[in-house]
């Protein structure tokens, strides 16, 4: 799916840049097993002239060609689930890298802080030991000894002196608990980028996993690009119609079939007042989101020119100076719950987002896509690979019961 020319869109520090470029460079070979579905033996235009000569046989080729043309859409909604199920593995993963990217940094400043203290200590500490060596309490009883005549001083000396030991012995103490302290942070960064390590590589793997459906549904569009194009000239030939006209028949039917396939519950409850949208903010939202209408989707995308479902959901509502969440659809979705923003789907207003799951039932399951709600029974969405940012009629099938509302 990511060709040179998409990958040279992207914003410099790509996410998965961190994980895997900047911090392994490795290459890992993950074998991903996607359907295969056996390909029928196609009617040749031969075949539709013949059938045009009788009524019976023209409406069985176009009930043939129709059915072709709707298990296509299937087979490649299906890829499409899939691959919105692996990329936002990739983007949760992504997100682990980051929180942790973000923890090195800090504790590599700390240490760096610590260290530095520790060694002027350690240097403070050695000057100290010099000096009382040259000025130890030996010294001072010696010239008790022999200055008789001046004991009163010499013995206020030695008095110093033991508070100068007192004061001494307190510098070395925490001379040696910052050299500890020094230790333990260094210690508490060696295992953190040892775990970074390892998420990075997690990373690197589900993008790998998420690339490959990712291709294979880019592959799956595009043959049915080819596919859809025979059949829309068969069936316009059939009904004496136009191609294009019945390319907007087809999608049509695929899409109501997205629409009805499956049902969204309508009857969940209210968890919390939620109060209304702040309409100013959410068309600042929505106006950010329809000026990239067009632009592709690609993995891990967030602008300014290429998107993914969380990455347009983000940078819209980031456009409008709202925060929703890191650059995924699971913690969008964690972020509204936290801060008590969810809404029953029945209560769904302009530019409320809207999560897609296999585990509508749950609060703790993931959120596979995000989409916005843009109103009259539409939403704009960054979907998968082969497709751009679009509006498009909402698909209720596998949609959790309770939107968000990033702006109340």
């Amino acid at each position: 799916m990511t060709s040179a020319k998409s990958a040279a869109q992207m914003p410099r520090g790509r996410r998965f840049a961190i994980a895997a470029a900047t911090i392994f460079a490795l290459i890992f070979g993950t074998a991903v097993i996607v359907p295969a579905w056996a390909t029928p033996s196609y009617p040749t235009q031969a075949e539709v002239d013949a059938a045009k000569r009788k009524v019976a046989a023209k409406k069985a080729m176009i009930i043939k060609l129709e059915s072709y043309l709707a298990d296509l859409s299937a087979q490649a909604e299906v890829l499409t689930t899939e691959a919105q199920i692996k990329a936002e593995a990739f983007n949760q993963a992504q997100d682990a890298v980051d929180a942790m990217t973000t923890k090195v940094k800090a504790l590599q400043t700390q240490v760096d802080a610590a260290t530095a203290e520790a060694d002027q200590a350690k240097r403070q500490l050695g000057q100290l030991a010099a000096q009382m060596y040259r000025d130890g309490v030996g010294g001072t009883s010696l010239n008790l000894f022999l200055n008789a005549g001046a004991a009163d001083d010499l013995l206020y000396q030695l008095g110093a002196s033991e508070k100068v030991a007192q004061q001494s012995d307190e510098l070395y103490k925490k001379s040696i608990a910052k050299q500890q302290f020094a230790q333990s942070l260094t210690d508490q960064l060696s295992v953190a980028k040892t775990e970074l390590a390892s998420k990075a590589k997690v990373a690197h793997d589900a993008f790998a996993e998420a690339q490959a459906v990712a291709d294979a549904l880019q592959a799956k569009v595009n043959e049915n690009k080819a596919l859809n194009r025979t059949f829309y000239s068969q069936l316009a030939s059939l009904r004496n119609t136009s191609a294009d006209l019945e390319r907007q028949r087809a999608e049509g039917l695929a899409n109501e079939k997205l629409q009805q396939q499956g049902s969204a519950d309508f009857t969940a409850p209210d968890l919390y007042t939620v109060g209304d949208p702040d309409t100013d903010k959410v068309e600042t939202a929505l106006a950010f989101a329809k000026a990239q209408l067009g632009e592709p989707y690609v993995l891990g995308g967030m602008g300014p020119r290429v998107w993914d479902c969380s990455g347009i959901t983000k940078g819209a509502y980031a456009a409008a100076g709202i925060y929703i969440g890191t650059h995924s659809a699971t913690n969008q979705f964690n972020t509204m719950a936290a801060a008590k923003k969810l809404i029953p789907l029945k209560e769904l207003k302009r530019g409320d987002l809207m999560w897609y799951t296999k585990e509508p039932n749950t609060f703790n399951g993931d959120k596979y896509h995000v989409v916005m709600f843009w109103g009259g029974g539409m939403m704009l969405e960054a979907p998968h690979a082969g497709a751009t940012v679009r509006i498009v009629g909402i698909r209720w099938g596998e949609m959790f019961p309770y939107g968000g509302r990033p702006s109340a």
